[in-house]
């Protein structure tokens, strides 16, 4: 690894000292060129010194979203600036969100395996997406999730012989359109009666023959159960 700067942005003194020292014994080739614990001494030091990474902390001066509004100004201001989140908010994953949208390089959490080199390394080498092992764990549980549940979804589409229309329809029903509101949609080619007709088979495919009386609702709830309907993807069809 070459020599580089960096500046630490941590507003508790004793986490500062520990990120200070794993810089001293796990990256030596890192010239600290400078250290802030609020906002106002980030900038007065960049104004004064050229590192090429800043290592930010998420929470300064008590609030846990001010760093990331710092990254988003490090982005505009100071382009060619690596900026990694090195944060202890190990559970806020909203944050983690809004911190890659600020644009942040990466993010490190204060847990695990802590800053290492490597991670260091790749973001000086320009690679976006630096992420340490307890983050990626959440990463590969959340996308194991979302494919298990859209192989779930495959299947029910399968089992029930469910069509585009059927799908249409139930997403529409869940969303409050009534019948005759679904039939005027621009991609559903049915009348009211064929649309009740529609309502009636998939009630058979989804309660069985042997059944009692099934109001929408109870249609829209039974297809979200067996994953026909994904809740957190409902949005009307382009009008």
């Amino acid at each position: 690894m070459n020599p580089f700067k960096v500046i630490i942005v941590e507003d508790v003194a004793l986490e500062m000292k520990g990120t200070k020292e794993i810089f001293r014994s796990e990256i030596p080739e890192a010239e600290i060129v400078g250290t802030a614990m609020n906002e106002a001494e980030l900038w007065k030091l960049m104004r004064d010194s050229q590192p090429d990474l800043v290592l930010l902390d998420l929470g300064l001066g008590g609030s846990t979203t001010a760093g990331v509004d710092v990254c988003k100004q490090l982005r505009r201001r100071y382009p060619n600036v690596h900026v990694l989140i090195f944060t202890g908010e190990v559970m806020n994953e909203k944050l983690w969100v809004d911190a890659l949208d600020a644009g942040t390089d990466g993010i490190i959490l204060k847990s695990g395996e802590l800053l290492t080199k490597g991670d260091v390394q790749s973001v000086l080498n320009g690679k976006r997406m630096v992420f340490n092992q307890p983050i990626l764990e959440k990463i590969l549980q959340r996308f194991r999730q979302s494919v298990l549940n859209e192989s779930l979804r495959q299947e029910a589409f399968l089992d029930y012989d469910i069509d585009e229309y059927d799908e249409r329809f139930l997403r529409h029903l869940a969303l409050g359109y009534t019948k005759d509101m679904i039939a005027a949609l621009k991609g559903m080619p049915f009348g009211v009666k064929s649309i009740e007709k529609r309502q009636n088979d998939l009630i058979n495919r989804l309660f069985g023959e042997d059944h009692g009386s099934i109001n929408a609702t109870r249609l829209v709830t039974k297809a979200i159960e067996l994953r026909i309907l994904d809740i957190d993807t409902l949005e009307p069809d382009d009008e």
